[in-house]
């Protein structure tokens, strides 16, 4: 057997093996911390990414088109990219539109466009799959409505995200998003704008990808945004 037959064999043998395998699930349930309440774990989360510069604000369904507005306008931001094919880019398109904001869409091929994507596009808006609350992290789960570049390359990159998605650790969303089942060609684990030390060990961000990262936080109505207050 040659050396890419072997590496393909143990591949598929792998592939073969039963996602949930209860000694990878005790070890994560013994490493991740416990939450006594939904409030003391959304606060966790919410920690965990402010403290790498993420910008979070708790939003109601009926409320979140308000708020993006609010953000695109107190940071000055001429125009954003938005996934139209999608229920809440459209509804964002509605908001950002009527309060005289241009909307960028992907509605031609990107080599027609590049220059102008990269160069003269303020933010880009996507949802997130779900988030993950040990490490303060969002997955992101790019598709043909929502390619991984409209996170990636606007300087600005604002994310609306449904609190009711959020697991305790990695493990369990891998589990309870059924990755083993088939997923896309790859999957972004975000905590916050894009940042390096790599010239003299002087944090800079904005490198390699997004310099402000900010999530609208859609909240149950069970849970006030007083509760969530540190």
């Amino acid at each position: 057997m040659s050396a890419r037959e072997n590496i393909l064999a143990k591949l598929r043998r792998a592939a073969a093996t039963p996602a949930a395998d209860p000694q990878t699930a005790a070890y994560y349930r013994e490493m991740t911390p416990h939450w006594d309440s939904e409030t003391g774990r959304l606060k966790h989360w919410a920690r965990a990414m402010r403290a790498v510069k993420t910008e979070i604000y708790w939003v109601r369904a009926d409320n979140w088109t308000q708020t993006l507005v609010r953000v695109l306008q107190e940071k000055k931001l001429r125009n954003i990219l938005l996934p139209l094919t999608t229920g809440h880019g459209r509804q964002a398109a509605g908001a950002v539109s009527a309060a005289g904001i241009e909307v960028k869409t992907f509605d031609q091929p990107i080599e027609n466009w590049k220059d102008r994507f990269f160069a003269d596009t303020d933010a880009g808006f996507t949802d997130a799959r779900c988030g993950i609350a040990h490490t303060g992290t969002l997955m992101l789960w790019p598709s043909e409505h929502q390619p991984r570049s409209m996170s990636l390359v606007p300087p600005v990159h604002i994310c609306l995200f449904d609190t009711a998605t959020m697991y305790d650790d990695f493990y369990s969303a891998m589990q309870g998003e059924n990755m083993a089942a088939g997923m896309p060609a790859n999957v972004v684990l975000v905590s916050g704008p894009s940042k390096t030390a790599d010239i003299q060990l002087t944090l800079a961000y904005g490198a390699h990808g997004p310099r402000d990262m900010v999530v609208l936080a859609l909240l149950p109505e069970h849970i006030g945004e007083a509760d969530l207050t540190e």
